[in-house]
């Protein structure tokens, strides 16, 4: 459901491993553990640091508004927890001490509070950040702030701190930007032949689709104009949280690096890496000095 997506359906297409965002593919690693939940009240230092956003991403789209937004997090919640109950029977679900996982967790604590300005509902939001073993080149964060890392992508990658941040800063931006309830009002407005007025009286349909989801969080696949604001939004929000803009660039020349290895390259409808990387490194200079501000303080 994210830019990760197209990258691992075309890397590891060849290798075998699906790319449905469940740990089909992991292996028992560790044992059973508790569930790690981040006080949803991380995010009320937010407002009080005051810089307006830098990147320019534009309005988010009103026709996300047709699909409630409690109705789909209340679908993330519970196809989340189904991965991780997945997660932890084949032993893959790391413990709450795990290294890697402590590592996205001190992550997530410098990104959180810097999420409100981008959606104010986000304060009311549960965030979790979960680390599953599995081969998969995989990040994804559902709506409501349900994120998993899967190993492959910080093994794999050999992802530096900054760069594991730009990863989840970007996932994050897709929850923030409600990109899941953009592309599903769009998809089921079109499916169900709805014009405008019976969008608007059609409410209940899309809430019922809303609700119903199944394993399609995991596979949605977002415009490119999702995945540029997700790429700037992300950009911002970790250079906020003190991760160097610089890493972005790196991250995506190690992307690119990996795609060309492992099978073709992006798939038509997202930008591909080398856009990417120049849209980012245009916008590198709008965010260093929050950067720079974030290192201080």
């Amino acid at each position: 459901m994210c830019f990760i997506c197209d990258f691992k359906t075309s890397v590891l297409a060849a290798s075998g491993h699906a790319s449905t965002g469940t740990p089909a593919d992991a292996t028992p690693r560790w044992p059973a553990r508790r569930a790690f939940m981040l006080a949803a009240g991380a995010t009320a230092a937010v407002g009080a640091t005051g810089a307006w956003a830098q990147v320019d991403v534009g309005a988010a789209s009103g026709l996300r508004k047709l699909v409630p937004a409690e109705t789909l997090e209340a679908s993330a919640r519970q196809q989340y927890a189904q991965v991780l109950e997945e997660a932890r029977a084949k032993g893959a679900l790391a413990p709450d001490d795990h290294p890697q996982l402590l590592r996205l967790r001190a992550i997530a604590n410098r990104l959180i509070p810097q999420s409100a300005q981008w959606n104010a509902r986000s304060g009311q939001w549960r965030w979790q950040v979960n680390l599953i073993g599995s081969k998969q080149i995989n990040a994804w964060c559902m709506p409501g702030g349900k994120i998993a890392f899967y190993t492959g992508i910080l093994d794999q990658l050999k992802l530096s701190e900054d760069e594991a941040a730009m990863i989840m800063g970007h996932e994050m931006a897709h929850a923030l930007r409600e990109h899941a309830r953009e592309r599903l009002a769009k998809s089921q407005a079109t499916s169900l032949g709805l014009s405008i007025a019976s969008q608007l009286l059609g409410l209940g349909a899309l809430g019922d689709a809303a609700a119903n989801l199944g394993t399609q969080l995991l596979s949605l696949k977002y415009s490119r104009d999702n995945e540029t604001e997700a790429d700037l939004v992300g950009l911002e929000i970790a250079a906020r949280g003190g991760y160097k803009p610089e890493a972005s660039v790196s991250l995506w020349q190690k992307m690119q690096a990996a795609s060309n290895n492992g099978g073709p390259s992006f798939l038509s409808t997202h930008p591909s890496g080398s856009n990417r990387i120049e849209e980012l490194q245009a916008n590198l200079p709008k965010v260093q000095r929050l950067y720079e501000q974030a290192r201080k303080g």
